[in-house]
């Protein structure tokens, strides 16, 4: 019981490793050159943020401060889309790595 509970933390730590060298490895490969107008609006994105980070956010109501966190978050997936690729959480590996332990 003892070897096979070995066996598997020693495959779950090397199956983790290997991901972690892949992920380092692939991110200059994989980089996508922006066109004109995706520059554009990726400045335009940073420019608004910057405005909102310097903002006096003291005097607003609670409503404005909602919809600035409204705003962001909207910016922020407009440029992850932008940037493309596949981000998986840890908890979405963990249950992948799951089921195909109980698979094979």
């Amino acid at each position: 019981m003892k070897k096979i509970i070995y066996s598997l933390a020693l495959v779950f730590m090397l199956g983790i490793s290997a991901n972690t060298v892949m992920a380092a490895g692939n991110r200059d490969k994989n980089k996508t050159e922006l066109t004109a107008e995706q520059q554009v609006e990726l400045k335009r994105i940073t420019d608004r943020v910057e405005e909102i980070k310097h903002m006096d956010k003291s005097n607003l109501s609670k409503e404005e401060r909602k919809e600035l966190r409204k705003e962001l978050k909207e910016m922020k997936k407009h440029a992850r889309a932008m940037g493309g690729g596949v981000y998986l959480s840890v908890g979405a590996i963990i249950i992948i790595i799951l089921l195909l332990i109980l698979i094979l």
